[in-house]
Formats: structure tokens, C-alpha cells, sequence
């Protein structure tokens, strides 16, 4: 028999909706820390309890949350990107260079958007987890990333 346990609910009226554009400038294939420019955003706009959602506004770079510890994860996750969408594979769409249509492919296979809770003012983000974007272009990009904290406030 499995053992669960939960705390007891907490209810936010959803009276708050903040929003903020976080421009980042990547240095090309890779992963960038975001977590606390989100925590900064969640401090700057009084959350108490609610929802950040993240939202990436492109189609070669992506969002994830993934394990903030051992940085040989994000070595091996971009190992693992490459092989299921390689650069040398014959691709029809290649407008924007051989880098270009395996971006779009990694980009389908992770995410555009990311929704973390936010209790007590705090991302309700686990130990080892970090919010990252994922350049999957090789030459550095300009990126931009929607922040949006919906709840109440402290």
C-alpha cells in the first residue's frame, strides 16, 4: 500500500495580474538560468499565492525546468537534444542555416511555456529544480520570455 500525504488547501483570490517582459541574450547553444530573475519578478510584484507562468516568444528556443546540482544533467540533455534532432539530418526547411529546422524539432520536444505555483511569495520549485531557456541555435540570440504572476499579493 502506497502512503500519501497533503497539506491542508489554501485558497488566493486570483485578484492580481502582473506582468513583466524579461529580454535575455544567450550565448548561443545552451542553457540559461532563469530562476532568479523569476524570483526577483515574484519579490518586485508583492506575490503572496498564485501562479507564474513563463512563456517563451520564439520557435528555436524553449523553456524547462530541470535539475540545478550537478551541471554534467544540462551537458548530457544537450547531448541527448542533438541526437534526436542532428544538424546533418536532411531537412527541408533550412532558410536560416543547418541549425535552424533541428531547433524548431527541439523546441516541439520540450516547451514554450511553464507554469510554477507560488506559495507564501516563494517559487514552489523542489530542491534540485531550476527554471531554464534553452538556446538551441548556435550563434547567440537575442531572447524574449513573457512573465506573468496571476494570485494575490502578501
Amino acid at each position: 500500500m502506497t502512503s500519501t500525504t497533503r497539506s491542508a488547501p489554501s485558497t488566493a483570490q486570483a485578484i492580481t495580474i502582473t506582468s513583466s517582459l524579461l529580454t535575455v541574450q544567450t550565448q548561443g547553444r545552451g542553457f540559461t538560468d532563469l530562476t532568479s530573475e523569476a524570483a526577483k519578478f515574484i519579490a518586485e510584484a508583492g506575490a503572496g499565492t498564485g501562479a507564474l507562468t513563463l512563456f517563451i516568444r520564439h520557435t528555436s528556443a524553449s523553456l524547462t525546468i530541470q535539475e540545478n546540482a550537478d551541471p554534467s544533467v544540462l551537458v548530457d540533455l544537450t547531448t541527448a537534444l542533438a541526437r534526436l534532432a542532428p544538424e546533418d539530418a536532411p531537412w527541408t526547411h533550412d532558410a536560416e542555416g543547418p541549425d535552424d529546422m533541428p531547433g524548431h524539432v527541439k523546441t516541439m520536444l520540450t516547451q514554450t511555456s511553464l507554469n510554477v505555483p507560488v506559495l507564501n511569495g516563494r517559487l514552489a520549485l523542489g530542491t534540485w529544480q531550476a527554471i531554464y531557456l534553452i538556446e538551441h541555435r548556435r550563434r547567440p540570440h537575442q531572447r524574449e520570455v513573457v512573465l506573468q504572476f496571476i494570485g494575490g499579493n502578501r
